[in-house]
């Protein structure tokens, strides 16, 4: 029996030894664990970052971009506006010389007239009159109706032309504006649905971590735990072996050989019984052992296909990421495709519009009347254009804040997602449990991955994963509770052993570990109230993001204002000077022309115009009428004695007085018309002289304008500067808040 003890005992040390090798290779095996998730942990975060520096870097270039073409569009516009006030200039210069022209024409015409009735050949001014204005009246209309059916062909030619090239560009734009818009909300669509899938399956991958991690930690306890009591059992085995080696020399010692032998029986006896208990302890302290490299089989292979997933997880990360960027840059290459078109389909409203005006012009104004109402015409269709354009900017702009407001609302929700509950620690019988933490945090999972939308293939794929996980669960629990029935054969075997140090100190530790969760609530807690003053920031952020564009759009506006303000002020300059131009040269051409004095001679109902005439210069003693009766009385064959010439030259002399007197009523006719085409050729000038007064107070009233238009504009830049200074320290503090969570 003395040779069966030291075979025990090294047979508890060799497996005592391989146990504590065992925990060893457990512990390393868990800190490469540990190493390497930290390891993904910075990768994934590294990965993170460039991808936000990467972002950043493409919005930086689409800044740049934007503005480029912004000036160059302004440039542009600029360009083609001095182009279209110089072609209208022209041709306003060329029709008032037209005007001008016709009018001098006219003018001199009827100064021959005049010239001509002073001279005072009758027949010849009268016959050459009435030539002179059959012809020119056939020659004018012939000439007005040749150049009116011109122009009217020529008119519908353009106006088709211009209607049928207008249709075709709308249509062409319209179909391209409908391609670009479906292909960009699908880009959108599939990107939204990459992210969600990437976010969805990073979160599933960090929840199975977690798990593996409780589950690893758990176990680790447990190993501890059984490693204490085989230390236990290792000393009590050696107490056991140094009681029975200070027992052996009394069996050996010859004082009687009645007391020797009931002596060596009852040490037979006792080393029979350690050595059963001893061969029972083993064979138990094996079964664990087995059970353990069972469970460090398991783990491993959990390991192995936690970093098998994980790196398809990897290999499946890096396309999205590619194919996300370049969706993105195919998205910001459609958006900047669609900019053009836009920018292109407006240039041919703007050219559209030009040629309008072009035809519009090209109707000769018949007087400034006119003109200025053609001019107003214009500026209402510049001004629908621009507010057209600034709708479709305001629609725009609402469509991406209303996009940026759902993704601000789901952030917080996300956020609130990822943090999970502390485990809370339940006291049992046989120690502490975490299993009230891993049903909270299953219950958890579940709750999150129910409120979560998905698509039919997700339900499958998270019920396969908590039926995976609800069977994990239940081996623990079960090897869990395999363990506390060995634990408690144990001590009922060893006899109730209860070892105090090691219960206080293993009190006192769970004691700093509550109270270092509770604290972790606490910041948690925190954490969340910050987010909540986080959402309050946000939203203050917005209304101010709402205000700086509401006034940078009212500050493109005044811009846009001010630059029309500008234009109408040079044009109506260049118009008063014309019309000071024109106001001089009338005074000149008065002031050349020789007076003309007309008598204003009324003939009076029932009294000849050569009596008129005769009273006028002077002659009273001739009585035309009274000359005209013997006249006739001379010319009667029956009544005079003349001989046959005399009566012929009174019957000649009658006709002509009567011829003249018809004459005279004519010349007095002419010279009516002329007084009144005088009389319209001064209140012409009158018109003149208040148009320029008018002209004169609207420059005055535009430069006003201009003034306060540049004073609010001041204001505005100044208001806006002062906005963008809170709105971007808010930013900073947010992301380095931002930073620091993440962190």
């Amino acid at each position: 029996m003395s040779k069966k003890t030291p075979s025990g005992r090294t047979k508890g040390a060799d497996a005592m030894a391989a146990l504590q090798a065992a925990n060893e290779e457990l512990r390393a095996k868990l800190t490469d664990i540990q190493i390497e998730l930290q390891q993904e942990k910075n990768k994934v975060s590294k990965l993170e970052r460039e991808k936000s520096q990467e972002v950043r870097h493409e919005q930086h270039k689409s800044a740049v971009v934007v503005t480029e073409l912004k000036a160059k569009l302004h440039e542009e516009k600029v360009r083609e506006l001095h182009g279209v006030r110089e072609t209208l200039l022209r041709q306003h210069e060329s029709e008032l010389l037209r005007v001008i022209k016709i009018k001098d024409g006219e003018i001199q015409r009827l100064q021959a007239l005049v010239n001509a009735l002073r001279d005072g050949s009758a027949d010849k001014v009268k016959t050459a009159l009435m030539a002179e204005a059959r012809e020119e009246a056939r020659r004018g209309f012939d000439l007005e109706r040749t150049r009116l059916q011109q122009e009217i062909s020529e008119l519908k030619g353009v106006k088709r032309q211009m209607e049928e090239a207008l249709n075709v560009a709308v249509q062409a734009d319209k179909t391209k504006a409908a391609e670009i818009r479906s292909v960009y909300h699908l880009h959108q669509e599939e990107i939204g649905r990459i992210k969600k899938e990437c976010e969805r399956e990073i979160r599933r991958l960090m929840d199975e971590i977690k798990v593996k991690e409780r589950a690893v930690i758990g176990l680790e306890r447990e190993l501890g735990v059984q490693a204490g009591h085989a230390q236990r059992l290792q000393q009590q085995k050696q107490a056991v072996t140094e009681q029975l080696n200070l027992l052996s020399p009394k069996r050996e010692n010859p004082n009687s050989a009645g007391a020797g032998d009931t002596a060596e029986s009852a040490v037979q006896q006792l080393d029979e019984k350690d050595a059963r208990r001893f061969q029972l302890k083993i064979a138990e302290l094996s079964s664990i052992i087995r059970k353990l490299e069972d469970r460090n089989a398991l783990l491993s292979e959990e390991r192995n296909e936690l970093l098998k997933r994980l790196r398809e997880a990897e290999s499946q990360y890096k396309p999205l990421l590619d194919k996300n960027r370049r969706l993105s840059r195919k998205n910001e290459e459609l958006a900047h495709a669609f900019r053009r078109m836009e920018n292109k389909l407006r240039f041919v409203t703007q050219e559209n519009i030009e040629m309008r005006e072009k035809v519009g012009t090209l109707r000769r104004p018949s007087s400034l009347n006119d003109l200025d109402q053609s001019q107003e015409e214009r500026e209402i269709e510049f001004l629908r254009l621009q507010v057209l354009e600034q709708q479709n900017i305001i629609d725009d702009l609402s469509k991406e804040r209303d996009m940026l407001l759902r993704y601000r609302r789901q952030d917080p929700i996300r956020r609130r997602r990822s943090f999970k509950a502390c485990k809370p620690v339940v006291e049992t019988f046989y120690g502490y449990d975490e299993e009230g933490s891993i049903d909270s945090d299953g219950s958890s999972i579940s709750y999150h991955t129910d409120r979560t939308p998905c698509t039919p293939d997700d339900d499958l794929e998270e019920g396969m994963l908590k039926e995976e996980t609800e069977l994990r669960f239940r081996q623990l629990t079960m090897e869990y509770q395999a363990l506390q029935r060995a634990y408690a054969l144990l001590q009922e075997q060893v006899g109730g052993t209860f070892d105090a140090e090691k219960e206080v100190k293993t009190r006192e530790q769970l004691q700093l570990e509550l109270n270092r969760y509770q604290t972790r609530i606490a910041d948690l807690e925190r954490v969340l109230s910050q987010q909540g003053q986080d959402v309050k920031w946000i939203e203050d952020k917005q209304a101010l993001y709402q205000r700086n564009q509401e006034l940078v759009e009212k500050l493109k506006h005044m811009e846009t204002e001010e630059v029309r303000l500008k234009l109408e002020i040079q044009d109506a300059k260049d118009q008063n000077e014309l019309l000071e131009f024109r106001i001089l040269e009338l005074e000149e051409r008065e002031r050349r022309s020789p007076g003309m004095n007309f008598q204003n001679i009324h003939f009076i109902e029932g009294m000849s115009p050569l009596q008129v005439y005769c009273e006028a210069e002077g002659v009273t003693d001739i009585i035309i009428t009274d000359l005209m009766k013997k006249l006739d009385i001379l010319g009667d064959n029956a009544v005079s004695n003349l001989s046959n010439e005399e009566q012929v030259a009174i019957i000649h002399a009658r006709t002509v007085l009567t011829l003249s007197e018809k004459w005279l009523e004519q010349v007095e006719v002419t010279k009516s018309a002329i007084q009144q085409k005088m009389m319209d050729i001064e209140s012409e000038k009158e018109l003149f002289s208040k148009q320029k007064g008018y002209l004169d107070e609207e420059l005055d009233y535009r430069k006003q304008s201009m003034d306060q238009a540049n004073k609010v504009n001041g204001s505005q830049s100044q208001i806006h500067i002062y906005l963008i200074k809170p709105c971007f320290l808010f930013l900073f503090l947010f992301f380095s808040l931002a930073f620091i969570l993440w962190s």
